[in-house]
């Protein structure tokens, strides 16, 4: 039906540039049909989640925003079916077609089938039925139409407009992230998890046994809300955990992501607890996930076991979680992960965000050396674009020797538009290059190399430098 209506304005809007007065009656009489004459009413459909009023502008003024300019997901699909249909109706024209058949052939050809429901409250049971077998809904939506079915059911206003505005914050929250989505709902059902002392939780919950999960926690209008604030709230964490690209970079691991969260979650904690908790998880997360690339069947069930006590025990303390985290983490010593690193020959592929991280971490512990801060300015930059599009190869790929290619002592990072502009230069002729980004870790090769060429010892001595720096940055 949106679909369809965006589609008639569109047409609308093509008669009335036509300045034929046939065509702008045709234009009146399809307006009329959308937007009550002499009101900004619309009269066939309003959306549930037009926040920026996308929707209603387009009907009543037909004009429309970029939908790169959107900020949810929503208001881009709203944005891009603005676009398409616009680019349809051109097409449609360009091919030497008439636009009042296309009108007639939706006035005259299109048909729907009407199915009434009589009683109200089934409306949200018909919806889940019918998206079951149709067309692909979000696990996220359906909850959302779960909980709105409950709360119809139970005939509780309050609890109703509640659960409205509540979803309208937790889409706003997740805006244009599609995959805080699922994340949101699985973190959020596993955490809200009555604990099962025959059966401790091993892994996250799935997006279906989420929304299961939660649904029977929602058993009354209280609880109703409670489960829809509680989603909220973990979608807040999700995002913030997200957000924050340094955090972000140490792992694409699920459960260690679940951890952060629930520390993040955790109202009795302070700001600086958490920060120092944070800390720790970090620390231990980037030695067994990063420097030796443990895949995600490890350590699952003791980061979701952990996840879950932070948020449903109040009487762990910060000592005790610190103390569970460094016990995840006694598994795999930093000497192992070390030599891990050191045997490592190819940090280039597959390796690029634990790159990205692991030197901007070297380039704040250079500044530290200096007492000085690392160059906010160069890495937002560094941070904005995909890592590949900034790592660069002192000795070119197209140059270099296989063992030493994709070194750690062969690579640095660099702000996009420097490191394009480099290519395949030899070293000896970037180093002016690399001295005025004012990078610390671009300094270290030119002053290393000085006027000489960049070669394999130099490598060696590099990687060398930064595994022992690492080795007391990720240690105990």
């Amino acid at each position: 039906m949106t679909t369809l209506i965006i589609l008639l304005k569109t047409i609308a809007v093509h008669f009335e540039n036509k300045q034929n007065p046939a065509d702008e009656e045709e234009a009146r009489k399809l307006n009329g049909f959308l937007v009550k004459p002499g009101s900004d009413t619309l009269l066939l459909l309003q959306t549930n989640h037009d926040v920026e009023q996308h929707f209603v502008n387009f009907l009543r003024d037909g004009e429309f925003d970029e939908p790169k300019d959107a900020k949810t997901l929503a208001d881009r699909e709203l944005l891009e079916a603005m676009r398409d249909s616009q680019k349809f109706v051109e097409r449609w024209e360009e091919d030497g077609k008439k636009l009042g058949d296309l009108l007639s052939l939706i006035k005259n050809r299109l048909s729907f089938v009407l199915y009434e429901i009589s009683d109200k409250k089934s409306v949200y049971t018909v919806f889940e039925v019918l998206n079951s077998r149709g067309m692909e809904v979000s696990w996220l939506d359906r909850l959302k139409s779960i909980l709105m079915g409950k709360a119809h059911e139970l005939d509780n206003e309050q609890s109703k407009e509640g659960l409205r505005s509540i979803w309208t914050d937790i889409y706003r929250q997740i805006g244009l992230r599609q995959g805080l989505r699922t994340e949101a709902l699985r973190f959020a059902a596993t955490l809200y998890e009555r604990e099962q002392q025959s059966k401790p939780l091993a892994k996250p919950l799935g997006e279906k046994a989420a929304v299961e999960a939660l649904r029977k926690r929602a058993d009354n209008a209280t609880n109703i809300n409670k489960v829809a604030r509680w989603l909220l709230k973990v979608t807040k964490a999700c995002d913030k955990m997200l957000s924050d690209q340094r955090r972000n970079a140490v792992t694409r691991i699920s459960q260690a992501r679940l951890l952060g969260v629930a520390i993040l979650l955790k109202d009795s904690l302070s700001a600086k607890e958490k920060k120092d908790l944070l800390d720790c998880w970090e620390k231990v997360s980037f030695r067994i996930y990063g420097m030796m690339s443990k895949d995600s069947r490890t350590s699952v069930g003791d980061y979701v076991r952990l996840a879950w006590r932070v948020v449903n025990d109040k009487q762990i303390s910060v000592e005790e979680i610190e103390s569970e985290i460094k016990k995840i983490g006694r598994e795999f010593p930093i000497e192992d992960a070390r030599a891990a690193m050191r045997t490592k020959e190819n940090f280039y592929e597959g390796w690029a965000e634990e790159l990205r991280y692991l030197m901007f971490r070297y380039e704040e512990h250079l500044a530290k050396e200096k007492r000085a801060k690392a160059r906010n300015v160069r890495w937002k930059k560094i941070w904005e674009e995909d890592p590949d599009k900034s790592i660069e190869h002192i000795i070119p790929q197209s140059k270099a020797s296989d063992d030493v290619k994709h070194s750690l002592g062969n690579l640095m990072l660099l702000p996009p538009d420097v490191n394009s502009g480099l290519k395949d230069k030899p070293p000896e002729e970037k180093f002016s290059e690399y001295h005025a980004t004012g990078l610390r870790t671009a300094q270290e090769v030119v002053d290393r190399a000085k006027t000489k060429k960049w070669g394999p010892k130099d490598i060696q001595w590099r990687k060398t430098k930064i595994l022992k720096w690492a080795a007391k940055e990720w240690g105990d």
